[in-house]
């Protein structure tokens, strides 16, 4: 069974309704994974989504803020969702496909503007929903599954404008990357998108604040496909769909896509 699959952090489901269905009938994944909701599930657009091919939906919602959702138009069931850290949030879903395979949709803390827990309660919060995936992770060891979702996080120096210069910036901080590497290690997870494309700077997200994102380039790699060590070399056709953060008014992320040959 070859599927596709994608992750986009849409920020505003009701809001980018439109722009939901524009990525659904022009590219047509199989499954939609989707971040920053904000919105109740019971208020997002799913009989417009089930209109356009995505009938199966698994999802945790909350008013004005997070929410997760895999829209699919392959049969899926719920088979689980966790409050990491206790925060209340919903900020996890996971669903399973006839296949058997398992897909865990993230969306983890961004962390605030600091970069030091003792005065930034939000980048402890960060970092202890990455500790206790970590060890979720390590003690529910993951096979035929999926990772994917808006982890907040660049770990590597090409997934960054400048390595340099962020280095102090939330996202790229070396605390961040080392937990990050820890969930990853941990689950014995398998970045899809970088196996694919090893090598060269690459952005899934580009501020609001500039004026001229695509000129100025000044992007970060926060949005990730992962696979259990068992599947990844299944997985193929990676890419990010810069294109989209063109789009009228868009998020300010791009969706990421991958296949799998399962």
């Amino acid at each position: 069974m070859t599927f596709s699959l994608a992750t986009w952090n849409i920020n505003s489901v009701r809001l980018r309704q439109d722009l939901v269905l524009q990525l659904m009938s022009g590219q047509g994944p199989d499954v939609l994974c989707l971040q920053e909701c904000k919105s109740p599930v019971d208020k997002m657009p799913l009989q417009a989504f089930a209109d356009a091919g995505y009938g199966h939906v698994v999802a945790r919602g909350q008013k004005g803020y997070n929410g997760v959702a895999i829209l699919s138009k392959l049969p899926v069931r719920e088979v689980g969702t966790h409050d990491f850290a206790a925060l209340g949030h919903a900020r996890h879903i996971a669903g399973q496909l006839e296949n058997g395979v398992t897909i865990h949709n993230f969306y983890v803390p961004a962390g605030g503007d600091k970069p030091d827990r003792t005065i930034n309660d939000k980048f402890g919060q960060k970092l202890d929903y990455l500790t206790e995936m970590r060890d979720w992770f390590r003690d529910n060891r993951p096979e035929k599954s999926i990772l994917v979702g808006d982890l907040n996080i660049a770990p590597r120096e090409d997934d960054v404008w400048d390595h340099k210069k962020l280095l102090k910036i939330v996202s790229h901080t070396p605390v961040e990357v080392a937990h990050l590497s820890d969930v990853q290690t941990e689950g014995g997870w398998v970045d899809v998108t970088r196996q694919d494309i090893p090598q060269g700077l690459l952005y899934s997200w580009w501020s609001y604040r500039a004026a001229d994102w695509d000129t100025a380039d000044k992007g970060r790699r926060l949005d990730h496909i992962w696979a259990s060590d068992d599947i990844a070399r299944s997985a193929h056709s990676s890419r990010i769909l810069r294109e989209v953060r063109g789009w009228d008014k868009p998020s300010d992320h791009a969706p990421v896509f991958a296949s799998f040959d399962l």
